[in-house]
């Protein structure tokens, strides 16, 4: 499924811009930025038929919403956008293959999960995660959802420690109420590690996801072909920080 370039017109006039993929072509464009991230550079092991792109069912279903360079016009970053009405064509969100997801799919309102969340190693120093989020903040605004969630990755470490003190930090801080925790299908090899061992730092998405407001449900799944643990985390856009929601929504209002 493809999305219409009406859906959400890309912001110009700076180094970088967010825009939906209105093509096949454009998709594809995603699928091997993607590929070059997750399989040459991380290593993963994707589950995919197709020379140097990163496909697999879920992405006919989906959005996808690509960052470019003004100045190149290649594709820097990118994530891809299931809405509830396209996971009840297919059964399922994606997230559901890692997590039990318990009440998330029952909340009241829109939901929107957001997945292969990736952006070239050039570019993760500077705006470009902040410019995706604002694309996000603008499809978010156009269609009126209510919840956006989606599995951020965290590295394992040695045995899973070093997830495991990302954990110690997330629950003290970013935990949602018990009654939306979900269960992981593979959890962590070392559940916890000692309180006095010091609180690792968040990656960039997972820190972005935070600073927005967002919540973790629960303990993480180890993603063995990804060589990383996930966390499901849920944003609930009437919670959203107001710091960082003014930044994100003031960006969108050239969209």
């Amino acid at each position: 499924m493809v999305a219409t370039a009406s859906a959400l017109t890309a912001k110009r006039g700076e180094r970088l811009f967010v825009e939906l993929a209105a093509s096949e072509s454009e998709i594809r464009e995603a699928q091997a930025l993607r590929y070059r991230v997750f399989g040459e550079e991380l290593g993963a092991k994707l589950k995919t038929g197709l020379s140097g792109l990163d496909v697999d069912e879920l992405d006919a279903y989906c959005q996808h919403l690509l960052v470019r360079d003004t100045r190149t016009g290649e594709v820097v970053g990118c994530t891809r956008i299931l809405t509830d009405r396209n996971a009840a064509r297919i059964g399922r969100f994606y997230s559901e293959s890692e997590f039990d997801l318990g009440a998330i799919p029952r909340l009241k309102g829109r939901l929107l999960e957001v997945g292969r969340t990736c952006i070239s190693a050039e570019f993760r120093q500077g705006p470009a995660i902040a410019v995706l989020w604002s694309g996000l903040a603008g499809f978010i605004q156009l269609h009126g959802f209510d919840y956006l969630f989606g599995c951020a990755s965290m590295p394992l470490g040695e045995n899973d420690l070093q997830a495991a003190a990302i954990m110690n930090r997330l629950r003290r801080h970013a935990m949602v109420s018990p009654e939306l925790r979900v269960v992981p299908r593979v959890p962590l090899r070392t559940a916890q590690v000692p309180d006095d061992v010091l609180d690792a730092p968040l990656p960039a998405l997972l820190r972005t996801y935070v600073r927005l407001g967002a919540k973790v449900c629960g303990e993480p799944c180890r993603d063995p072909d990804f060589g990383v643990a996930d966390v499901l985390m849920l944003l609930d856009v009437d919670a959203l920080n107001p710091t960082y929601s003014r930044h994100f929504f003031e960006r969108t209002a050239s969209l």
